[in-house]
């Protein structure tokens, strides 16, 4: 029987702010629902997370750094604590940059961390990319969230420049110099450009206060609506798996949210933060103190831009000088032409997906991943890209190839033009060979089993090695991928006979799915007829 005491019994003070939380925003019901949602279990799962967590990092030493940086490029002598500069003039914002360097407590430190984590942030986000890529898990439904991905790459891209060219240091400004040359050869509308970006002639009054809004607030802010948007469509698509035993389109095998995985990826998080810290502690990076304060009459030596922009310098340094006069006018097509290029290039690459469902006419959802070999064509073209961008690395530093290596700057030059249109199809045709021939054993494997090392000697003398047959599950992994016949155009002429007029565009879609399906481009994969018959004894060992 219940009293008085047990129907006033006290609430915590924590329930209550719980309970009017989940009245007003229904917490409760939404974590029931997602907290135990289930995770796949692979390592290459991991390099999301390794861009997840650097951008949070990123996050947190910027905004430590913002508390010291002053980002006005106002003139000032320096007369701060390293002996070296003492005299020199000086922007308040390498000014600022050195002080944060070596007069704020752990200032060189958070540098070194932000900007290690940039490096980190847009590396994991490439081989995520690439992972994503070469398993195929941006086919639909996920070409959306390949988009987004995408933005993210290019505004971190955009991000870490802008931040890289706040200090105003020699080796920044001649990077921005170099910017500002790329944007006067846009004909009609380069001059323009550049006075409102600099605020006047190069270098300006303004720049470096611009950049920094753009640093710390219009990418930061666009990138992080497009990091909730990229998490909120992975819950909701779910997560992609690799064929196994159980695994199916409908379903997903692996860890719950929380409390597994949640454990899992916050140790994650500070092993991350672990790890960058320590590079950041011991491998100097970006010593303006060094360098020395910009000035426009000079350039730094072995000026390079960090990674993710070497190969777009690396267009414009290994393209003939090539200029041309319209109606009084000089169009610098040395530096106009890579500056097309670029963007065309990553237009490409945010549109391979919509690209490829198109010619293999593919429209079923998939969430399964792939195995690179699977896919020859796709995978030797994410190679042949790969190969491409690190030959073009190699032109943006020409220069410390030549010092470094003791080589000529004309040879590397002229060896970057030549690989620049040879080392892509090179590397397509040898990738699409070992993917082929990856195929070949893994159908070998399936037909008789893997290779024991065990020689055994038949009563009629023959000596064979003994295989070990797979077991089921590995049988399904091996075999569990399509395999789907190339586009046919069909009959061009009617019960009829009339002709039926077939659009270039349709010959084109035809001839590119061949490339991808067509005889040379797949092996059979065994069938059950076949793998019965060799089970069976018929010349199994």
């Amino acid at each position: 029987m219940s009293t008085a005491n047990d129907s006033q019994r006290t609430v915590p003070a924590g329930e209550k702010i719980a309970d009017w939380a989940d009245g007003r925003l229904g917490i409760y019901g939404l974590a029931k629902a997602n907290m135990r949602k289930i995770f796949p279990d692979h390592w290459s799962f991991m390099l999301g997370e390794v861009a997840l967590y650097s951008f949070i990092i990123i996050i947190l030493t910027g905004v430590y750094l913002t508390l010291f940086f002053h980002p006005s490029m106002n003139e000032v002598v320096y007369h701060g604590s390293y002996v070296p500069l003492q005299g020199l003039r000086m922007s308040e914002a390498f000014q600022s940059t050195v002080n944060i360097s070596f007069e704020v407590r752990g200032g060189l430190l958070i540098r070194q961390i932000h900007h290690w984590g940039a490096l980190v942030f847009l590396a994991a986000m490439l081989v995520h990319m690439m992972r994503v890529f070469f398993t195929g898990a941006f086919r639909k439904p996920r070409e959306v969230n390949w988009l987004f991905g995408f933005l993210l790459f290019v505004l971190g891209m955009f991000t870490g420049f802008t931040g890289y060219s706040l200090p105003d240091d020699l080796l920044s400004g001649t990077g921005v110099r170099f910017m500002e040359g790329a944007i006067l050869s846009v004909p009609i509308v380069g001059t323009y450009m550049s006075m409102f970006l600099f605020g006047g002639e190069f270098p300006g009054g303004d720049f470096v206060a611009r950049f920094y809004s753009v640093h710390i607030l219009l990418l930061p802010g666009i990138m992080l609506g497009l990091l909730v948007g990229h998490l909120i469509l992975v819950f909701y698509h779910k997560h992609t798996q690799f064929a196994g035993p159980g695994r199916t389109n409908k379903n997903v095998v692996g860890m719950p949210l929380l409390p597994i995985y949640m454990a899992k990826a916050g140790g994650f998080f500070f092993l991350v933060f672990g790890v960058i810290s320590i590079i950041a502690a011991i491998a100097t990076i970006n010593p303006i103190w060094g360098i020395g304060p910009y000035r426009p009459d000079q350039v730094s030596t072995g000026a390079q831009p960090d990674w993710y922009m070497g190969f777009s310098e690396g267009l414009i340094r290994v393209m003939p000088g090539w200029e041309i006069n319209l109606w009084g006018h000089t169009l610098v097509l040395g530096v106009f032409i890579p500056l097309m290029i670029f963007p065309l290039v990553l237009v490409a690459i945010a549109v391979y997906p919509f690209i490829e469902a198109w010619v293999t006419g593919d429209r079923r959802a998939h969430h399964i991943a792939e195995r690179p070999r699977n896919q020859p064509t796709r995978t030797a073209f994410g190679v042949a890209w790969l190969t491409w961008y690190g030959v073009l690395l190699i032109g943006g530093g020409n220069d410390l190839w030549a010092t470094h290596f003791h080589l000529s700057i004309n040879t590397i030059t002229w060896f970057v033009r030549i690989a620049f249109f040879v080392a892509p199809v090179v590397a397509f045709i040898i990738t699409k060979r070992f993917c082929l021939g990856l195929q070949r054993s893994d159908a070998e494997k399936v037909l008789h089993g893997r290779e024991s090392g065990i020689i055994k000697r038949l009563p009629h003398g023959e000596f064979v090695e003994v295989h070990t047959p797979l077991e089921q599950g590995d049988l399904y992994k091996l075999t569990a991928h399509d395999q789907p016949s190339p586009a046919e155009i069909g009959p061009t002429t009617d019960e009829n006979g009339v002709e039926r007029k077939v659009s270039p565009v349709e010959k084109a879609r035809v001839s590119l799915s061949k490339g991808y399906f067509g005889e040379g481009n797949q092996i059979p994969k065994p069938t059950a007829e076949q793998y019965k018959e060799i089970t069976s004894g018929h010349g199994h060992h």
